[in-house]
């Protein structure tokens, strides 16, 4: 265990194994949420249960190993919805495509991982924006959650409305998101996978929407076959996301990757002050972020949208996790869920969607930390966080966002406060929109 130096790191085997097992439980739920949510791009759901599983494996022991931080990684939320919602079903582009989109993403967030750019990225955006930006990514995936439950339906009067309450699948997804909130409030550390399992129970035993027990508990994982994993593996068309048209895209994928990473990166370090050496801890923070870029582009090989780090790794460093241990204990775990295969494809989905309603939750949590008081800020938040729900895409969002902020920014003469990195990322969402015309 010298590896992991942890004596230096003020910890021990038994205080890792356990805050590893603790990351594995706040996570778990990965598995089947991101397997139900890119099921409807038209991939395979059983392919996309071994996928996720395999993706988490590999980058978490990935990262324990590089870079020697408790960070374990998976697929990220918030982009496997834009993944599956916005660029499969919305603008009609084929899962290959998007997974090249992704892979190329990964790539460029690899390379420029050898270089400052990140952090020139990071300063140049007003803080307040990149909060806005995790409030709107957290409003966008809260409507699918609630979308996909039927709660929110569409309406020829008033374009949305509520659902039909007498519907006993809506009602059903109801009771899963009264569950996740409770559980949620109650501080249970695995409160995601327990309301999915308390709920997916529920389903079996009174055979809602068809629910029923799975057959069997254990299976091998599915490989070959039109539902295997060869399915999904390596089928990504990188050519179809070199066109034109894909930019935008793939912007918003490496961009959103960028935010999501340093934020949740940086967030769980300062809970276990990883990263506060003066001489070791910058060097940890390109390693992690590192791990989280190169992960990325082997996600997409293997069939996945974008992989990040979670912020559920948090749950780890509360229980004392500090190194790579930490982090390859939870990944050790994920193994087991290759096995749970009838498990998980037994869930109904209105078990699954409440948890990104929760997740909407703690990401627009943010915007308590927003200067409203700027105008400049006011006006580009509000069209971050409002756009992204209502256009069904990450990246108008972003776009809308940018260009209000600097063209405030000049209404109001204040120029100092607008950089190069604000004006490339303005004109690079002004290109959003002149895309969409060509």
């Amino acid at each position: 265990m010298d590896f992991f130096k942890l004596k230096e790191h003020n910890s021990d085997v038994k205080t890792e194994i356990y805050a590893g097992i603790a990351t594995f439980l706040a996570m778990i739920y990965i598995i089947p949420v991101n397997a139900n949510i890119m099921s409807n791009s038209g991939m395979p759901l059983e392919a996309l249960i071994v996928a996720t599983a395999l993706v988490t494996i590999i980058a978490t022991t990935f990262s324990a190993f590089f870079s020697n931080t408790p960070v374990a990684m998976s697929v990220g939320m918030g982009l496997n919805a834009y993944f599956t919602f916005s660029v499969c079903n919305t603008y009609q582009i084929p899962w290959q495509s998007a997974l090249g989109a992704v892979f190329l993403s990964g790539v460029i967030f690899t390379l420029l991982s050898f270089t400052n750019f990140r952090i020139w990225v990071i300063k140049s955006i007003p803080n307040d924006l990149r909060k806005a930006i995790s409030a709107g990514i957290g409003t966008f995936i809260a409507f699918m959650g609630l979308v996909q439950m039927g709660i929110i339906t569409k309406s020829e009067a008033t374009l949305v409305g509520l659902g039909d309450f007498s519907n006993t699948k809506v009602l059903f997804g109801l009771f899963g998101l009264f569950l996740v909130f409770v559980f949620w409030a109650w501080r249970i550390k695995a409160a995601f996978i327990l309301a999915v399992f308390v709920s997916a129970l529920c389903a079996w035993i009174f055979g809602i929407d068809g629910a029923r027990f799975p057959e069997q508990l254990l299976s091998l994982p599915v490989i070959s076959g039109d539902n295997g994993l060869s399915a999904i593996f390596g089928k990504l068309d990188i050519k179809g996301a070199l066109e034109l048209s894909m930019i935008p895209i793939v912007l918003t994928f490496f961009v959103t990757q960028l935010f999501d990473s340093v934020g949740t990166i940086t967030g769980v370090g300062s809970r276990g002050k990883i990263f506060d050496d003066p001489k070791q801890g910058e060097k940890k923070l390109g390693k992690t972020l590192g791990a989280d870029a190169a992960s990325s582009a082997m996600g997409a090989v293997i069939g996945t949208s974008t992989v990040t780090a979670f912020v559920e790794s948090s749950a780890g460093v509360e229980a004392g996790g500090r190194t790579g241990l930490t982090a390859l204990v939870t990944a050790i775990c994920f193994i087991f869920t290759l096995f749970l295969l009838p498990v998980f494809k037994a869930i109904p989905a209105n078990s699954i969607y409440p948890i990104l309603v929760l997740v909407g939750v703690l990401m627009f949590m943010e915007v308590a930390n927003i200067n409203f008081k700027d105008k400049a800020i006011a006006v580009s938040a509000f069209f971050i966080i409002i756009m992204m729900p209502l256009t069904y895409s990450i990246t108008t969002g972003f776009a809308f966002g940018f260009i209000a902020y600097l063209f405030m920014r000049i209404m109001q003469k204040e120029f100092d406060k607008i950089n190069l990195g604000i004006i490339v990322l303005s004109a690079i969402s002004l290109l959003v929109f002149l895309l969409q015309f060509l």
